[in-house]
């Protein structure tokens, strides 16, 4: 278990408030996108962090999120990963942090408050707030909910990464698109005609004289990746594969345009911080809540569904979206709140 501490002073967003500089733990399961959501709180707030990574095996984790933590971590227990003095604040996502979250607000009481992201589909009196999307149907006087998901890409760190551009990125003509690629899920697939109808819209990108950086990820197919390399073979377009260091803020930060898949709402999400077009691609397939996201970002006046094939580039504006700064804030009211009423607490 990983329980290093790292500092979170605000620097994302530039926020200093009431919590600026308390201590918090990062209650973790190692995956990337709970991480970044519990950091993008954490740095707007301005916590420092001490990171407790679990990974519970077994009987335990197949009890996630309902069970308890293994008797033989010994929670709480003097010269343990959980072991007081109990942090003023404790943020987790994913269903296997639940336990530890749960055992956490038993044994701190209300010297730590504790935070969930996600619903863990567990009762109310699991942490004292949780954060769900606003598509999600969890409700309750203890629920904060936001469009889009916590990230670390506030707009204050877009900025600081505009003031020093990639070289590389500089040198592609304008617009500069940012290609932002997911790929097959229980819910969206791309068979051979869907990554057609991708590629198509991507060259039509290069024909009207963009300039184009794609990014994959985790869950991109080989013969998608292979498409996109023959798709902007010989137009100077960059495209990150994994490789060396992810040029992702960058792309986020530099773009004039985006075009998204709409397999993963984060990479919308994340977009939506720039108050720049963002156009959606629609792969095969589709669920409920993904509808229900794209339709209300699409109502704001955020995103536009992409065409199979580009004629012309729109242009339009809205009101960026952080939903850190939304669930910061809300924790900063109800500890507030807490500490008048219990003034002994720091």
């Amino acid at each position: 278990m990983d329980t290093s501490p790292e500092a979170a002073d605000g620097e994302g967003s530039g926020r200093h408030g009431l919590l600026a500089g308390a201590r918090a733990w990062i209650i973790s399961d190692g995956k990337a996108g709970h991480e970044a959501m519990c950091r993008g709180v954490a740095e707007t707030l301005g916590l420092a962090v001490e990171w407790k990574r679990v990974a519970p095996t077994g009987i335990w984790k197949a009890l996630a999120p309902w069970g308890p933590v293994a008797p033989g971590e010994r929670f709480g227990a003097p010269g343990t990963p959980f072991a007081p003095p109990w942090p003023a604040i404790a943020l987790a996502a994913g269903r296997t942090t639940t336990p530890y979250i749960r055992a956490l607000k038993r044994k701190a009481g209300l010297a730590t408050y504790t935070v969930i992201l996600m619903d863990p589909k567990t009762g109310p009196g699991t942490a004292d707030l949780f954060w769900v999307p606003e598509h999600d149907a969890r409700r309750g006087t203890n629920v904060v909910t936001t469009l889009t998901a916590p990230h670390p890409l506030s707009p204050t760190r877009l900025a600081e990464i505009r003031a020093d551009p990639d070289p590389a990125i500089t040198a592609l003509p304008t617009p500069r698109i940012a290609v932002l690629v997911g790929g097959p899920n229980d819910r969206y697939q791309y068979p051979p005609h869907v990554i057609a109808r991708l590629m198509d819209c991507v060259q039509s990108l290069v024909a009207l004289g963009a300039g184009l950086m794609i990014t994959t990820s985790r869950r991109t197919p080989p013969e998608l990746v292979v498409a996109l390399q023959e798709a902007i073979r010989g137009t100077g377009a960059i495209l990150w594969m994994g490789e060396g260091p992810n040029p992702y803020p960058q792309f986020v930060a530099t773009a004039d345009l985006f075009l998204v898949t709409a397999d993963s709402v984060n990479m919308a999400g994340e977009a939506a911080t720039t108050g720049k077009p963002i156009y959606v691609f629609e792969p095969q397939g589709g669920a409920e809540k993904f509808t229900a996201f794209h339709v209300a970002l699409r109502a704001k006046g955020i995103t536009r569904e992409a065409p199979d094939r580009f004629e012309s580039i729109g242009t339009w504006s809205y009101t960026p979206l952080y939903a850190a700064d939304t669930i910061a804030r809300e924790i900063e009211l109800r500890w507030q709140r807490r500490k008048r009423l219990l003034p002994g607490l720091t």
